[in-house]
């Protein structure tokens, strides 16, 4: 869309307010309103300034300034605002008009641009499958002499003797027992339809909707592939949607990994391709599960980078809380063909060479996108380009479930790393696939590894509750 067709739009929906977006390191997005009568051509050359200092892990006080400058492609008007408001998501740049190397969406475009360098193919397609719980009450405390949080829903196992307005009319979601059922057991139906509505309103190309296996309101809403960096945009806009339809219908939506302890978690299994033009790069028909060599190497590098790039596909401490045996998690470093225990998938139903492709399913949705569909991508470039056998190297493929293998077979098999800081010694250990692209730097390695050190720490220094349970009466 061109600078005068956003501004035509502006004048044609009676546009009352222009809001400027971007995205911090953790992946949150941050935004500016200008009255539309502030706005003319003059801001998509000037740009949007904002005070960098402000933003966790951008720029030091001594140089806070900063710009964002809109891109017109990726444009939508808000359903929640009551006056007429267009959103622009931005790139950062700095004031003498260079990209800012650690602004996420710059970095996953570096991404798509590196690609097209390589010769091996000309876009990357992703598709990632968010999940996440709507509650209908959260509360949380963390404090010298407190620590506690309480999470409830109306639809929650935990909730089949509670006292009811009307009365407990039962058929409540069993802990794990929350795939796909019918209403009334599923009680949500009305809640994800609305929030497709939205996302269709705004742009987005929904596949379906459904109930997922924990109890408590897990739910999962599948939108269209589409390139690296749209997809990152899109699931921006996707969340955005989630949250603030959960809080219009008085719920509250989370995409945090693990909130309920004994279910399910919430993950965000990522689907990937190439392409050559029109022509899919993933697809031999007759191979094993009619994945190329070019598809193969590309898993051997996802696999064999893995624990570098959970630090920037799972990076919270609560990722790892989710990446445990026994819940679905996709903890096994290795790939099948339809096996949901290994980290890599070969989706194989009702696939044609254009949808061929690979789920890796260990990421969840505290990543940033951007930075997190970028790290994929060099990942499995790096692997076609050393040419890196999955099945040489160890990796499968596993066509039994993992989860049932005898132990002494289990230690064959390499598995994530066991907590956030265990990551980022992978990240600190094997950056390179980032660094040598120049899509990433190693100021913003160093950088992004100090901010989510620094996390680990808060965490591992305050007291858990069960910690009285375990230590109070010794």
């Amino acid at each position: 869309m061109s600078v005068q067709k956003v501004l035509d739009n502006i004048k044609e929906n009676s546009i009352q307010f222009v809001d400027f977006r971007f995205v911090d390191l953790a992946g949150r997005a941050h935004h500016i309103t200008l009255p539309s009568t502030e706005v003319d051509a003059d801001t998509f050359v000037n740009g949007v300034a904002f005070d960098g200092s402000s933003i966790p892990g951008f720029r030091g006080i001594e140089e806070s300034d900063m710009v964002m400058m809109p891109d017109t492609e990726a444009v939508f008007v808000d359903p929640f605002t009551d006056h007429p408001t267009l959103n622009i998501m931005c790139n950062i740049h700095t004031p003498d008009g260079e990209r800012y190397e650690r602004d996420p969406r710059s970095i996953a475009q570096k991404a798509e641009e590196y690609l097209q360098t390589t010769g091996i193919g000309t876009t990357a397609f992703f598709a990632p499958e968010s999940e996440f719980f709507i509650f209908d009450e959260v509360r949380y405390e963390s404090s010298m002499n407190s620590s506690s949080f309480y999470v409830d829903s109306e639809e929650a196992g935990w909730n089949t003797n509670r006292k009811e307005e009307g009365g407990n009319l039962g058929f409540k979601v069993p802990v794990k027992g929350g795939y796909v059922p019918v209403a009334p057991v599923d009680q949500q139906q009305d809640i994800r339809s609305e929030m497709v509505r939205l996302m269709q309103e705004v742009g987005l190309r929904v596949e379906r909707h459904h109930h997922e296996v924990a109890t408590a309101g897990q739910a999962e809403i599948n939108f269209r592939f589409d390139t690296l960096t749209k997809t990152a945009d899109n699931l921006m806009l996707y969340k955005y949607i989630v949250h603030n339809t959960a809080r219009q219908y008085g719920k509250v939506a989370t995409f945090m990994p693990k909130p309920l302890f004994g279910d399910n978690g919430s993950g965000m299994h990522v689907h990937m391709s190439i392409f050559d033009g029109d022509a899919p790069m993933f697809f031999e028909k007759g191979a094993y599960g009619n994945l190329s060599p070019l598809a193969m190497n590309y898993i051997g590098g996802v696999l064999y980078h893995a624990p570098a790039l959970i630090a920037l596909t799972n990076p919270s401490t609560n990722s790892f809380k989710r990446l445990v045996p026994g819940y679905e998690a996709p903890v096994n470093l290795v790939f099948s063909k339809g096996n949901r225990s290994a980290a890599v998938r070969i989706p194989i139903a009702s696939v044609t060479p254009k949808g061929c492709r690979i789920e890796f399913r260990t990421p969840d949705s505290t990543a940033n996108p951007y930075l997190c569909f970028a790290a994929m991508l060099l990942a499995g470039l790096d692997g076609i380009k050393r040419k890196l056998d999955p099945v040489a190297l160890g990796y499968g493929p596993f066509d039994k479930n993992i989860y049932e293998l005898p132990e002494e077979e289990k230690k064959e098999i390499r598995s994530v790393p066991g907590t956030l800081d265990e990551a980022l010694d992978a990240l600190e250990a094997d950056s390179e696939f980032l660094t040598e692209t120049g899509v990433f730097t190693e100021e913003f390695i160093a950088n992004y590894v100090a901010v989510k050190r620094n996390e680990a720490k808060a965490v591992a220094i305050r007291i858990h509750p069960h910690e009285y349970s375990l230590y109070f009466g010794c």
